[in-house]
């Protein structure tokens, strides 16, 4: 029973956490068919994309805590009910208002499941041994989710329709459900309680600053929608600071950020997911808008570097930290990713898929080891009864990290693409505003022009995008070295193997397998 056990366990946990990161990412693919077949307005399209992070990054905490008191397993269930209804209301969305609203469900049921899937980790695997083989295969299958929602999205807009990108997360559901009938309840051997104004203060307070940080690479810092969300943001957080001090059972244990070996990790995940997003987001851009690749070619193209994450964090990682320690284990692989972003950063209008392709694995390679070390590193740190709000705290960097990721890099990248662009003097003033406004509308621009014209706008299109997509590397490889460094500094010390704090008490991994869903 007790294999069993454990074998469904990381088998929930990895389609768990491979169905919410896939959501992250196969959106991408599908926007122009929504942007034709719904009509949905640039705005509309931003908060399509966004109103996802913006309700998982609120909820998270408030999840991971539900999960602590209530069962995290139950919480689990909930949550990917939920997701699996959201996925069908947004595949046969007939506005993009419903949508947006199927989106937000979608965030709503993702804050559910990240924390619940990570915490019963800890509550199941109860030597360092076999909980770090775990977090590796689990954190292995995350990372590769960034690869795999290309796949997953091109394949099925190279046959269907956009609303066919969320239909794949239904089947997974009902995997997780009936998997998680021999996944053991979990839950806090105390009686938690729940402080409501912890919980409001913390949703405002993240959304917020979430909303704030997204607006100030889209409009601008000094926008006053911007700057009242970071006045609301940041006060809001600051007041659900200073009342986590006065509680006898806080929402989150602020002491846990003065553990060297949390702290670190929670930033390193942060920035890790950060350049994630943003190598996910412009390799898609890549292949399909400088190549010229279909959806399905562009998603196939990212299978090495998902293989290069589920070896290094599923079976690497673990052998690693054993014989050289945790610090070099995540400066390594934080290097190795950064050697990812220098390859990327090489490319050009016309360069082999070797290049490409070497830049995958390597980024590949490195984000499943650094993912998997500090994942096991953040649980292994806090105590067992807490360890759903410290995977909240956890899940909201890696949420928090791959908002911004997209919304930095992607800013980085449109700005120096207008910056570059040169354009021939004889294209009508309305078409050419159209190419600097977006590089997406050069193909058809160019089309409607005639030769020389037309290849001479594509060209410096292609050539100022490509010079876009260097400097993002470029600058995501320096982000990397330097956090690489930090991570060597800041991990110092923590030993490696983490043992569980105490041998669980009788509930709390206590409740008999539960047969109902």
């Amino acid at each position: 029973m007790s294999k069993a056990r454990d074998i469904a366990t990381i088998m929930v946990s990895c389609l768990a956490q491979l169905m919410v990161a896939i959501d992250m990412t196969v959106l991408h693919l599908a926007v122009p068919a929504l942007t034709t077949q719904l009509g949905a307005s640039a705005e509309e399209l931003l908060w399509i994309a966004d109103v996802y992070g913006f309700a998982m990054g609120g909820l998270l905490v408030t999840m991971g805590n539900l999960g602590d008191r209530f069962g995290r397993r139950r919480v689990l269930l909930i949550g990917v009910t939920a997701f699996a209804l959201g996925s069908l209301v947004a595949a046969y969305a007939p506005s993009a208002e419903t949508l947006i609203a199927a989106r937000a469900l979608l965030g709503v049921a993702g804050a559910a499941v990240l924390p619940s899937t990570t915490s019963l980790l800890r509550a199941v695997f109860t030597t360092q041994r076999a909980r770090t083989a775990a977090v590796g295969v689990t954190a292995g299958v995350s990372a590769a989710g960034f690869a795999i929602g290309p796949i997953v999205g091109g394949v099925l807009l190279e046959h269907f329709w956009w609303g066919s990108v969320f239909l794949v997360n239904i089947p997974v559901a009902l995997l997780i459900l009936g998997a998680a009938r021999v996944v053991p309840e979990s839950r806090s051997s105390g009686r938690l309680r729940l402080d409501l104004p912890s919980v409001l203060l913390s949703i405002v307070g993240l959304v917020a600053v979430v909303y704030a940080l997204k607006g100030a690479f889209y409009v601008g810092l000094w926008y006053p929608e911007v700057l009242g969300a970071f006045a609301l943001g940041g006060a809001s957080l600051l007041w659900f600071g200073r009342r986590q001090r006065r509680l006898d059972q806080p929402l989150i244990d602020l002491d846990l950020f003065r553990r060297r070996g949390f702290s670190a990790s929670v930033g390193s995940n942060l920035v890790s997911v950060f350049t994630m997003s943003a190598f996910a987001l412009i390799s898609s851009q890549y292949f399909q808008l400088v190549l010229g690749w279909s959806p399905l070619r562009s998603g196939l193209a990212f299978v090495p570097g998902a293989i290069a994450a589920l070896l290094a964090g599923g079976v690497l990682a673990a052998k690693a930290v054993r014989r050289f320690g945790r610090a070099p284990t995540v400066s390594g692989g934080l290097a190795l990713a950064s050697v990812g972003f220098g390859l990327f950063g090489a490319v050009s209008t016309d360069s082999p898929y070797l290049l490409v392709l070497a830049a995958q694995v390597a980024f590949g390679a490195g984000a499943g080891l650094t993912l998997t070390v500090t994942g096991d590193t953040i649980l292994g740190t806090v105590p067992r009864d807490r360890a759903g709000a410290a995977s909240a705290i956890s899940a909201t960097a890696y949420e928090l990290g791959g908002s911004l990721g997209i919304a930095v890099v992607g800013s980085v990248l449109s700005a120096v693409y207008h910056a570059n662009l040169s354009l021939p003097a004889d294209v009508p003033p309305d078409l050419a505003a159209q190419v600097r406004e977006s590089f997406s509308a050069t193909a058809a621009v160019a089309t409607g022009l005639p030769e020389p014209v037309a290849t001479a706008v594509r060209t410096a299109a292609e050539e100022s995008f490509v010079g876009g997509i260097r400097t993002s590397m470029l600058g995501s490889a320096a982000v990397m070295v330097v956090l690489a460094v930090v991570a060597l500094r800041s991990l110092r010390g923590v030993p490696k193997v983490i043992e569980t704090d105490v041998p669980p008490q009788p509930d709390a991994v206590a409740e008999a397998p539960s047969t109902r869903g």
